[in-house]
């Protein structure tokens, strides 16, 4: 990635947490939704990919991130799979019937 793009994708990304952070102070709401993990997510990134982070904070960094990655892939799946259930036939029905 360039330069001029990466420094537009970083731009994009801090305005967009930017809003979220004004929305969640208009909120004065405690609780964390997945758009606030997925956005600390983003977060992390950006940081990471600005050098923020010393060599020696990088590993507790990395399991963080791998935690949190873990837990919103864990999530959407759960996400999907309720969606799913959604579809599925009504119990009783019976094919070719």
């Amino acid at each position: 990635m360039s330069e001029t793009t990466e420094t537009q994708v970083n731009t994009d990304v801090a305005e967009e947490l930017a809003t979220n952070a004004q929305e969640a102070q208009g909120e004065q709401n405690t609780d964390l939704s997945i758009g606030d993990l997925n956005a600390l997510k983003t977060i992390i990134d950006v940081a990471s990919a600005r050098g923020a982070f010393r060599p020696t904070e990088m590993e507790a960094v990395g399991k963080t991130y791998t935690r949190l990655n873990n837990f919103l892939i864990a999530v959407q799946a759960q996400q999907q799979q309720q969606a799913g259930e959604g579809e599925a036939p009504a119990e009783g029905t019976t094919e070719g019937a």
